[in-house]
This record gives C-alpha cells, sequence and structure tokens, in this order.
C-alpha cells in the first residue's frame, strides 16, 4: 500500500471512529444507536489497524539496460540482466534496453540477456 493510500485510509478512519459515533452519544442515545455506534467505531477502528500494519509499498522497478552477452552450456543459467523468480517479481515496471546477443548450448541450459521472470 502507498504511503498517501495509508494516510487516506487513517485519515478516514479516524473520522469515522470520531464522527458519528460522537454525534449520537452525545444526543442521549437510544439502543439502536448505540448499537450503530458501537459497530461505527468498531469498523473504523479495525480499518485503522489494517493501515497501520500494512507494508509500505512493494513496488519494485525492475531495469536492464546495456546489458551483454549471456551464455549458457551444459544445462547452466546464464543471465545479463535481471532474472526473479515469478514470486518475487517486481510491482513496478520492468524495462530492458540494449539487450544482447543470449547463447545456450546443450540440453536444459537457459541464456537470458534481459529480464527473466521464471522460476
Amino acid at each position: 500500500m502507498s504511503q498517501s493510500w495509508k494516510i487516506t485510509v487513517i485519515v478516514a478512519a479516524a473520522v469515522g471512529v470520531v464522527s458519528t459515533p460522537l454525534i449520537w452519544l452525545l444526543d442521549s442515545p437510544d439502543a439502536g444507536q448505540m448499537a450503530g455506534a458501537s459497530v461505527q467505531a468498531a469498523a473504523g477502528i479495525a480499518a485503522l489497524v489494517w493501515a497501520v500494519f500494512q507494508h509500505p509499498g512493494n513496488r519494485t522497478d525492475d531495469a536492464a539496460v546495456r546489458t551483454g552477452q549471456a551464455r549458457a552450456s551444459r544445462g547452466g543459467r546464464a543471465v545479463t540482466g535481471i532474472w526473479r523468480p515469478r514470486r518475487f517479481r517486481g510491482s513496478g515496471p520492468a524495462r530492458a534496453a540494449r539487450t544482447g546477443n543470449a547463447i545456450a548450448d546443450g540440453e536444459g541450459s537457459h541464456s537470458v540477456s534481459g529480464i527473466d521472470y521464471s522460476d
């Protein structure tokens, strides 16, 4: 979650926790208003706790620029840019520029010049 969204959720939760329940409770609430105030306050507090415990944005920009030649043989892996397993793929944009040749010799070899999201 980005910092701006986190702040927005925290402010909205704080307003939800304080505003309407406070108005209802100051005006001699009946049982329905008391229940509504409690539910609204609980929802606001839950949103506040959720926002506070969110990890900072996991945005990762991947870039491989002016990559060199990659060469793999005999089942090896050669990457001259970026290699990440799919589960760690960045959430930001990926960019590869001026990629070089990729040469793979032999059975099971893998060669990448640029960006590779594979397992």
